[in-house]
């Protein structure tokens, strides 16, 4: 094969090794076994361009491509603090915002019925009977009555609290990310029925007087806790969506593709639940902070929660 010949036939594949260069370079996915095999055919392609002796500008692209595929290959594998890091920094954050739709969409679901339930309360004050009992309304406003003592319980009872928070919240948000295999008709049960129970729950506390130790109380935490709901029901309308239209693909392969992706969003949501445990836990029921620093650091935890998610990782992308 004449040199001419062998830059025509294999110039694209080079060019592809490449890209995948430049995208493990940068942080990013590369299914191993092809990189790995497009590493071994390079290889065999510099050992012919030398054998025969083919333009300096050849020989030199491919010792050059093989060189960078031998350190990326055969590096030694990143420190586990340093993956998790990354996640985090970047892997989350860019996961969340390549699915904006269905995050839409999920925070629709939840936060819409929400609104229009709290709207509804204040007109017709007795629907609350049509949501929560009598028990659940008695108890809720029991608990955050302006006299109720939530303050100075012992250490052991704040860590008791943060481990049924745990358990608690991590259970909402799993049922809603797993409801999305029932065609992501699952998912949208589970964001509308906590959009419209946490809806009915402030709503009926404003009505006879408790909205600030209410509102004060979840402000903090909510950030994490409720951005987390939503990003779990919007990772499970994504296996809805793959169900509902695989486009080529069999419905379990494009579910198995789609789980792949969703599956980064939950560990981050998780990962947010544990945030809102701490916080729910030790700081929303101290009575000792003024509301009025409960509503400051709730609205910062908002605002950091939102540029988190919506620039973080940026930099890395460029």
């Amino acid at each position: 094969m004449k040199q001419e010949g062998f830059e025509a036939r294999y110039a694209s594949l080079w060019d592809e090794f490449e890209t995948q260069l430049r995208t493990l370079e940068g942080g990013g996915p590369v299914d191993p076994a092809e990189f790995s095999g497009r590493y071994r055919q390079l290889c065999a392609h510099l050992a012919l361009a030398r054998d025969r002796q083919f333009g300096v500008h050849v020989v030199d692209r491919l010792h050059h491509l093989v060189s960078r595929g031998h350190d990326l290959l055969y590096r030694s594998p990143p420190a586990p603090w340093h993956e998790v890091s990354r996640f985090f920094r970047s892997t989350f954050p860019e996961r969340v915002r390549s699915e904006w739709r269905m995050v839409a969409l999920s925070a629709l679901l939840f936060f819409g019925p929400m609104a229009a339930v709290s709207v509804a309360l204040h007109v017709e004050p007795a629907l609350i009977y049509t949501i929560l009992d009598a028990e659940q309304v008695a108890s809720f406003e029991s608990m955050y009555a302006p006299d109720a003592q939530r303050v100075g319980r012992p250490a052991e009872a704040d860590a008791y609290m943060f481990g049924f928070y745990i358990r608690n919240n991590v259970g909402v948000a799993f049922r809603t990310f797993a409801g999305g295999v029932l065609f992501g008709v699952g998912s949208a049960f589970f964001l509308l029925f906590n959009g419209v129970v946490i809806g009915a729950v402030g709503a009926r506390l404003v009505q006879v007087g408790s909205g600030e130790q209410f509102f004060s109380f979840v402000i903090g935490h909510g950030a994490f806790e409720l951005t987390a709901i939503v990003l779990a029901g919007a990772a499970g309308m994504r296996l809805g969506f793959a169900l509902l239209s695989p486009g080529p693909l069999s419905r379990g392969e494009a579910l198995r593709q789609s789980a792949r992706r969703a599956v980064q969003i939950v560990y981050g949501a998780a990962a947010m639940l544990l945030a809102a445990a701490l916080v729910e836990a030790f700081w929303s029921p101290a009575r000792w902070v003024p509301h009025e620093a409960k509503y400051i650091v709730g609205a910062t935890l908002w605002c950091v929660v939102f540029l988190y998610l919506g620039f973080a990782g940026t930099r890395d992308a460029d």
